[in-house]
């Protein structure tokens, strides 16, 4: 089966566990909400000290992959990690640094949350925790270890590790390109990688967002980023939209503050991966993600297409953090 058919048939599934007809599911973009196809395996690990630019450490991929300690590469990069960033709690809780990062930067599989307020990570992990806040993709395997690791934390950790990523500073971490043409892709590690030999295609209307490196990626190297390519036309679509001034949404300033770098409690947007702030306007618009805030965001979203939710977040991802 398909990438493609094996996600058509996970929808399919859950609309019907949910009492609803096929036929009132949206598929949602294939692109943005990336599922490993079946019987993905890792490389085994040959044993074997493996090093990345810049850093002295080596480690073994058994212990790269263990979710219970963050590989830590650059540790003068970032402030000491607290355990339950560094090591998580067992059992179930994982190391909050694994997949997020020791910077915080993650990946676009999860999130970037850098920087966020510390009040407004806690409430996302609450949110998971209560089930109001879901992914439009049921398969997602991040958001569904995201919603049991929510469900086992306890709020002294969680406090403890939204206060670490809410201290660092988010750096520059995606490199935005406007093109007509991509490097073709498949899905590798819940996100979009190069094929090997496939040659190139049109992009479309979507964003493909891989790794600069994928070697150092999979090593969960935190000082290699991701390059982000978009529809040539659309940063400048998008920051029209962002504006307000085609009236089909309100200015994303207004609660996201100048250059979209946050206001109060309000996440900042600039300079993250606009994989996952299309994933956030998708799932705002199709009652996946409620909780706090999600209120004020229906009435912004309810009348973007998708093509505007593109350029949006190629936008938004274009903007210095």
């Amino acid at each position: 089966m398909t990438d493609m058919g094996c996600r058509l048939t996970s929808l399919i599934l859950a609309v019907a566990a949910a009492g609803l007809p096929a036929s009132a599911a949206e598929i949602p973009p294939f692109w943005a909400f990336p599922v490993n196809p079946p019987g993905i395996q890792p490389a085994p690990d040959d044993g074997s000290q493996r090093q990345v630019p810049g850093s002295s450490l080596t480690f073994t991929l058994t212990q790269i992959r263990d979710l219970f300690k963050a590989p830590d590469w650059h540790p003068d990069g970032h402030p000491p990690m607290p355990d339950i960033v560094a090591f998580g709690s067992k059992p179930g809780v994982f190391a909050c640094g694994y997949c997020h990062l020791p910077n915080g930067l993650g990946r676009p599989e999860n999130s970037s949350i850098a920087g966020l307020p510390a009040s407004y990570i806690a409430q996302q992990v609450r949110d998971f925790r209560s089930g109001v806040r879901k992914s439009s993709e049921p398969a997602s395997l991040p958001i569904n270890l995201m919603t049991a690791v929510a469900k086992s934390v306890n709020e002294d950790d969680l406090k403890i590790a939204a206060e670490y990523f809410a201290a660092l500073k988010p750096t520059p971490w995606i490199r935005v390109i406007e093109t007509d043409m991509v490097p073709k892709t498949r899905v590798g590690g819940w996100m979009l990688i190069e094929a090997e030999n496939s040659g190139t295609e049109a992009i479309g209307n979507r964003i493909i967002e891989m790794p600069e490196n994928l070697e150092r990626t999979e090593l969960r190297d935190a000082n290699s980023g991701f390059i982000a390519y978009v529809p040539a036309g659309s940063v400048k679509k998008g920051e029209k939209l962002a504006s307000g001034s085609t009236r089909r949404t309100t200015a994303c300033a207004v609660c996201h503050g100048d250059g979209l770098r946050g206001l109060g409690p309000v996440p900042a947007l600039a300079g993250r991966s606009p994989s996952y702030i299309m994933r956030q306007l998708y799932d705002f618009k199709h009652g996946t993600r409620n909780g706090d805030w999600a209120a004020l965001m229906k009435p912004v979203v309810e009348r973007l297409s998708e093509d505007d939710m593109v350029a949006i977040a190629a936008y938004a991802a274009s903007l210095s953090p």
